[in-house]
């Protein structure tokens, strides 16, 4: 259920997003709402509360949004709060983020290592992954974790690319327990 919602709203937004080319626009005032949100956790409260009535909520969008979204997203704000679907906001954000970035072919990729890449290890990373993905830019997160011994896992929406040394050696404590 919770997919569809995001999907009836968001591709509603992303749809409008690309037509009036405003997609840069709406990535950006996404984001920024998706973090107000994070760090604002009373925000999302209000807006699911029972007892707020709802004009109040709607009002309160108002108050803080208005002059700084677009059009666009202030009204998905606005139809998502009178359909009582407050608590998805941030699912629906996530859903228009994760769609734009598609259609902009810019991927997301998670990169966990052993211990800090350097900058240049880093540079040479996204452009491997630019030139053996469908992407044309890549948004890079760095991850550390030392219980890896050494490799790297990588991540890129659902695939995973584990080859660190902690798998290796699970796969060979298996292979030895059943030999």
């Amino acid at each position: 259920m919770a997919k569809q919602v995001n999907s009836t709203y968001g591709d509603a937004l992303f749809e409008l997003a690309v037509e009036e080319q405003q997609t840069d626009l709406i990535l950006e005032e996404l984001q920024g709402l998706l973090q107000v949100m994070r760090e604002n956790e009373e925000l999302l409260r209000l807006l699911t509360h029972p007892e707020v009535l709802k004009d109040d909520k709607l009002q309160m969008l108002k108050n803080i949004f208005e002059s700084r979204v677009s059009d666009a997203v202030m009204g998905m704000l606005l139809i998502v709060v009178r359909n009582d679907r407050s608590s998805d906001l941030p699912d629906i954000c996530e859903y228009v983020i994760a769609r734009i970035k598609e259609y902009k072919k810019i991927g997301v990729a998670y990169v966990t290592s052993a211990v800090e890449l350097t900058e240049r290890q880093k540079s040479d990373m996204e452009n491997r992954l630019v030139a053996t993905t469908k992407y044309e830019s890549m948004e890079m997160n760095y991850i550390v974790d030392a219980s890896l011994i050494g490799g790297l896992i990588i991540r890129i929406d659902d695939r995973v690319v584990d080859s660190s040394i902690k798998r290796q050696l699970e796969r060979m404590a298996a292979m030895l327990s059943q030999g």
